[in-house]
């Protein structure tokens, strides 16, 4: 079959696809860092994080036989981790809210652009709810545009855009008199 992405370990690719358990754990080390950040980023706990990444990465063994190399494997990984730490999240009954956007208009202020101390801001963002939170990240940090994000949620482009900006708003008002910038 003749794949669209060159993977740089397609040779490990092509063992999982085998089931050969060397190869799905050198997969497992070359991608647990990276997944286990975007899942903890979603799921905003250390221990669920971890296991929402194993079970995801048990899944993507199992389907190995689904890639078929139309995006960069870790791309296709990081799907299916985004699309369990959702899992996870939506058995915590996390509620996204649906905004009619001509009631509601949002103001997207503009802060000054300094540098910021980033333990304060990753704490902030980690004290954000559920939603604010899930939309952020998908947004800011994983780099899912509003359409993808729509569909991944199974909310309107509108409520995503909305989503986004309470959530920055939220954000900035909970930086707001803290000392976050540091000045070199």
């Amino acid at each position: 079959m003749n794949k669209l992405y060159k993977n740089i370990h397609q040779d490990i690719i092509d063992r999982c696809s085998e089931g050969d358990e060397k190869a799905q754990f050198q997969m497992y080390k070359l991608y647990y860092k990276a997944m286990y950040s975007v899942s903890l980023r979603i799921v905003n706990d250390a221990m669920e994080a971890e296991d929402v990444m194993q079970e995801a990465f048990l899944s993507a063994f199992k389907k190995m036989n689904t890639y078929k190399g139309e995006v960069s494997f870790g791309a296709w990984l990081k799907k299916i981790v985004v699309n369990r730490s959702l899992d996870y999240l939506k058995k915590r009954k996390v509620q996204l809210e649906e905004i009619d956007e001509r009631t509601t208009q949002i103001e997207d202020y503009q802060m000054p652009t300094h540098e910021i101390n980033a333990e304060v801001l990753k704490a902030a963002i980690q004290n954000l709810s559920d939603g604010y939170r899930v939309v952020l990240s998908l947004y800011l940090i994983e780099g899912y545009d509003h359409e993808e994000i729509s569909q991944i949620l199974n909310i309107s482009n509108s409520a995503s855009r909305t989503q986004l900006l309470r959530a920055k708003n939220k954000l900035r008002d909970m930086l707001k008199g803290k000392e976050v910038f540091s000045y070199n």
